[in-house]
């Protein structure tokens, strides 16, 4: 049974995010973007640092007025819990807990009015659908993630380096059913969806047989699956084009076993000093390991802080203390990635993007003029620290991150007010444009779409994605 149990999981770490993507099985009806110019391209490969659970912007990226806690203070006093720190801009300041992240932003653009979407009662899943998808859910089709519109339209830079990476997040924690809906290339193909590495620390397992498995036995066992593929009954593994495109994944996945590039997966070939600086836990050693993998050719790449309900940024109590942690976690890798990247001349090519999938407040749940219903109780009168934070989801003013392949550098993008609700009052900008700035870099048409169940289908909904060129060093 034990040897029976292990082929399963290494089938499941092949072709986990794969099989997910069978439910659609309409093939897809030809390209019909009728793209006349083509858009010069000013990066290669684009990493997404995600940090999952909503963080707040007045307490990182955007801080106001601090006011220390004191028992007896009034919630509505609470702006910032963090004094606020000199940044490598000007007149621009972090909170405190980010002075890496704040000694490189002379190197990329800070976002200051990204606005989430209105999606009624707030859900982290469904917001999280919306910006790695762009779509809002749910939806007749399964929609491809970002990553997935990447590895179709631009392929792999490296054959050997699967184009779509995600690190860090697992589907056996909360809402796990929900994180997987969006975590596909739905009709596009099982070759284009996240090739998953749950933990980091872990990933040279997630590219070799398991332990026992001899090569000739493992290729064996990975023919006879190929075999039961084509051999399957029409929709048990959907259309003709779903199993051709499940037979290239399994492809891919096995050609990577076999080649030298899959050191690029063992952090342990890091140099110690390296490692060190980048090893904050799971979300650190994930940003060391993307970095890895582009230097091998990797095109996207997202690193996440994980996903678990109640937990990370999902601060619903204990808002100040958590994030003295959460900032601990990322600080240092964060910058040592832009600053390794820079060094090595990659982040020329290589967007990095550091965002979350909303804000959060002491006393507003969602917008100013569209509030929902709280979540979180929130005292008139603060007289303990687990209430003193940012607790509430809050949409209408959020911080992004930006750097290289051809975003601005030494930039700021977009205000908020400085005074409750902080809410956006300048330049706002949607997900929408944010993903069409994304694939404009990469030189993908906002005209692109395929025909799904007889209607044209875009990267962004109905193609009407604008490009913020205010946010590009080239337009």
């Amino acid at each position: 049974m034990k040897t029976i149990q292990s082929r399963r999981e290494f089938l499941k770490k092949t072709s986990a995010a794969a099989m997910a993507t069978m439910g659609m099985g309409a093939p897809l009806a030809g390209l019909i973007s009728s793209c006349e110019s083509k858009i010069p391209t000013t990066a290669d490969s684009v990493i997404l640092l995600f940090m999952a659970g909503g963080m707040a912007h007045t307490e990182t990226f955007d801080p106001k007025r601090y006011t220390p806690f004191r028992k007896g203070m009034e919630a509505k006093e609470v702006l910032s819990t963090f004094p606020s720190i000199p940044t490598k801009l000007e007149d621009i300041f972090f909170s405190e807990g980010l002075e890496n992240i704040a000694s490189v932003m002379d190197k990329g653009t800070l976002i200051r009015s990204y606005q989430a979407a209105d999606l009624g009662h707030i859900l982290h899943t469904r917001h999280q659908y919306h910006f790695h998808t762009c779509y809002e859910p749910p939806q007749s089709v399964i929609v491809p993630h970002l990553g997935s519109w990447i590895a179709k339209e631009k392929g792999p830079l490296n054959p050997v380096i699967p184009p779509f990476i995600n690190i860090g997040q697992r589907f056996t924690v909360g809402e796990g059913e929900e994180l997987k809906a969006f975590h596909s290339a739905g009709f596009l193909g099982s070759e284009y969806g996240p090739f998953l590495i749950p933990d980091p620390s872990s990933g040279l397992d997630a590219v070799r047989p398991p332990i026992g498995m001899n090569s000739s036995r493992f290729e064996g066992r990975n023919q006879l699956y190929k075999d039961l593929i084509s051999a399957s009954p029409m929709g048990e593994f959907g259309s003709d084009y779903q199993k051709e495109s499940l037979k290239r994944s399994m492809e891919q996945a096995y050609m990577l076993l076999n080649s030298p590039e899959a050191k690029a997966f063992d952090l342990n070939e890091e140099p110690r000093e390296s490692y060190d600086i980048y090893n904050t836990g799971k979300f650190g050693l994930g940003c060391l390991l993307a970095k890895r993998l582009v230097e091998q050719g990797a095109r996207y790449i997202t690193v996440t802080t994980e996903y678990e309900p109640f937990l990370g940024w999902d601060t619903h109590d204990n808002g100040h203390t958590r994030l003295k942690d959460m900032k601990r976690m990322i600080d240092a890798p964060i910058a040592q990635l832009i600053y390794d990247l820079d060094q090595s001349g990659k982040l020329d090519r290589t967007m990095v993007i550091v965002a979350s999938e909303f804000s959060r407040d002491m006393l507003t749940e969602g917008r100013p003029d569209l509030k929902v219903k709280d979540q979180v109780e929130v005292p008139d009168i603060i007289d303990n620290l687990k209430n003193y934070g940012m607790h509430r989801h809050f949409t209408d003013g959020c911080s992004v991150l930006m750097f290289g392949g051809g975003i601005k550098r030494g930039h700021v993008f977009g205000k908020t007010a400085d005074e409750r609700p902080c809410k956006t009052v300048e330049s706002p900008i949607k997900i929408d444009s944010i993903h069409q700035t994304i694939y404009h870099a990469l030189g993908i048409p906002p005209d692109l779409n395929y025909e799904i169940e007889k209607r044209p289908f875009y990267t962004t909904p109905d193609g009407h994605g604008v490009v913020e060129y205010g946010l590009l060093s080239k337009s």
